[in-house]
């Protein structure tokens, strides 16, 4: 019986120490024509939400936008670069229409260059192929509401009880 709860409250110490070590981070990005490179006249508008979780390195984004010269024909996030230079692109997004959804495991180095604000993501259009909208990607500090665990990251409740301790995850 001991040995079972010294094994249970091991396993439950392992569980928190990872959690505590791992971060979620946070971003956003306006996108309009005012911030392609060079600037455009567009009409379009679009906001970009995204998360890193620090240990895995996962990139989760969601990208809505409206008001495009025609639809999307392709789009991505770009870096290195500051606010009005362009870069390579980095992540590709399979599917361009809106809303976009998806996610990319980065390197050391990108997830670097992303939390010093040196991507940006951007959409092309037939009548714009250089990029019709495009943000710069920063990181955002949300409300302490909006940082709970989502629901495909799974908590691990500790029911108390009286008499032998006992661990569930559900």
């Amino acid at each position: 019986m001991r040995s079972g709860l010294a094994c249970g409250v091991a396993v439950l110490a392992l569980l928190v120490a990872g959690q505590a070590s791992a971060a979620t981070l946070y971003f956003k990005a306006h996108l309009s024509g005012g911030g392609e490179a060079p600037a455009n006249a567009s009409a379009g508008q679009g906001e970009l939400t995204a998360r890193v979780d620090t240990d895995t390195k996962v990139l989760r984004y969601k990208v809505v936008y409206d008001g495009l010269s025609g639809p999307a024909v392709a789009a991505h996030f770009h870096g290195p670069a500051r606010s009005g230079e362009d870069a390579p692109p980095v992540v590709m997004v399979s599917d361009p229409s809106s809303p976009i959804s998806g996610e990319a495991v980065l390197t050391a180095a990108q997830l670097g260059e992303l939390r010093k604000g040196l991507w940006y993501f951007n959409l092309h259009t037939a009548a714009n192929p250089g990029g019709e909208i495009r943000g710069q990607v920063t990181q955002d500090h949300p409300r302490q509401a909006d940082a709970a665990p989502s629901s495909d990251q799974p908590a691990f409740p500790i029911e108390e009880q009286r008499g032998p301790a006992s661990i569930s995850a559900r």
